[in-house]
């Protein structure tokens, strides 16, 4: 049987790298077992800009290189829930209620004060037919609960383990609200049927909601048990700079602003929980390599540093087509096979560019004034080939008696205006001779 899985991410707000990496998974496994994934749009919650939200969200997944099967809103199957909570009224599984979250808050205080669990108390059940016509006449609408069952539902979630809900721990659900609107626990069940979903892939947050989800679906006329669920443990940010607001405020969106590369984002998600450091990898290779078993069912860190060093390797590794057009204007394929190796992020490359092509004026350098002004005389003269700094400087060993860092790092200084930076037998050529003599009466003055 093929594999159907489906993503719902939240519409309120930018897709995070923790929702991104449960889109990332339930993507790697569609697409490793043949099957199809669903992109499903929660919009029945008209209270938020639902279009602008879902627009967002297709953006950032195809800039992370993931695409979809199919796509639907939920705002468009009112009344599949419609019918389905019809059905479970019928069945005396979904009962109304009146109470005030205030009502509400008061039964859940006064529990705990007596020691007992904030369990919803389902004194709801109890209404009579004539004391609801009295609070309907006043005014109210009921909301709908769905009564669930004193079992315990079991599963093997693929991540986790051996899972298990015992549902009279659980206050009876919210299906439906008071302005008829249905919840995501009722219409993702409806929706899970009708696709034929086999797996769903989310949070352990939504552990204890499976138990439920579960029990809906066998009330629907489904079978739980031909679902197999995947809980993936939480991310906690570690290492390097942290965001102020936690992992909610790590967006893909902020990522690419700040310019980490979709191949990295994607390689290291798909690395998260499972042994060894994450390497640069197409979506090809990590399709290849992804299995459930090799994930940790313990929560796992999202390494700020990690990342970065990841973004260097897959740059170093782009060819220059894949970059030339976020190269600065007149940037070169040579300038890029000098500097690739050498950046954190794409943006550093500006800065090179300036070295090699802009006007920057070195700091002169104390001391060093007689060894630049020999360096300059013995500048080669042009055209100037890949092994012009090579010649240059066994030039300026054999004329001066300097070698290793005390011949190349007042070069690179007076040259760059930096202490560190790519090779500069790839800079030089680059620089030209032109601005390689004027920086280095400058930095000899």
């Amino acid at each position: 049987m093929s594999a159907i899985l489906r993503f719902a991410p939240p519409l309120a707000k930018r897709l995070h790298v923790g929702t991104a990496r449960i889109a990332l998974v339930n993507w790697l496994f569609a697409r490793k077992r043949g099957g199809r994934l669903i992109l499903r749009l929660d919009d029945t919650d008209t209270s938020r800009d639902a279009e602008a939200g879902a627009e967002t969200v297709r953006q950032d997944l195809r800039w992370l290189g993931l695409d979809w099967d199919d796509s639907f809103r939920q705002s468009e199957r009112l009344d599949r829930y419609a019918a389905a909570a019809d059905r479970l009224r019928a069945a005396g599984l979904l009962y109304p209620c009146f109470e005030s979250e205030a009502e509400l808050q008061a039964k859940r205080d006064q529990r705990v004060r007596r020691g007992r669990s904030p369990v919803y108390d389902r004194a709801m059940l109890k209404l009579t037919a004539e004391q609801r016509a009295r609070a309907e006449a006043g005014g109210k609408r009921p909301y709908w609960r769905f009564r669930l069952s004193n079992a315990t539902r079991e599963w093997q979630d693929l991540v986790l383990g051996p899972c298990h809900v015992k549902l009279p721990t659980l206050s009876d659900p919210v299906l439906v609200r008071a302005n008829g609107t249905p919840l995501h626990a009722l219409t993702s069940v409806v929706d899970d049927l009708a696709e034929g979903v086999t797996h769903v892939v989310r949070g352990e947050e939504h552990v204890m909601p499976t138990g439920v989800q579960m029990e809906l679906m066998a009330a629907l006329g489904g079978d739980p048990t031909r679902l197999r669920f995947a809980h993936l443990p939480a991310l906690t940010v570690t290492g390097g700079r942290k965001p102020a607001r936690g992992l909610d405020e790590l967006s893909l969106r902020s990522l690419r602003q700040d310019g980490i590369e979709p191949e990295a984002v994607a390689a290291y998600l798909a690395r998260i929980g499972t042994k060894g450091e994450a390497v640069p990898a197409s979506l090809a290779e990590l399709t290849a390599a992804f299995g459930f078993a090799g994930l940790s069912p313990k929560a796992s860190g999202f390494d700020v540093a990690a990342l970065l060093r990841l973004n260097r390797a897959v740059l170093a590794s782009l060819p220059f087509a894949a970059v030339a057009d976020r190269l600065p204007p007149g940037a070169t394929e040579a300038f890029w096979t000098a500097v690739r190796g050498r950046l954190d992020l794409l943006a550093e490359a500006r800065g090179y560019w300036e070295i090699v092509a802009g006007t920057i004026i070195p700091p002169v350098i104390e001391g060093e004034s007689g060894f630049l002004r020999t360096a300059l005389d013995l500048l080669p003269p042009e055209p100037w080939t890949d092994t012009v700094w090579t010649d240059w400087t066994a030039a300026l060993a054999s004329a001066t008696g300097r070698a290793g860092p005390a011949l190349t790092d007042p070069l690179r200084l007076a040259l760059t205006g930096e202490d560190d930076g790519p090779e500069m037998s790839g800079l030089l050529p680059l620089i030209g001779r032109a601005r390689t003599a004027r920086r280095l009466e400058v930095a000899g003055s």
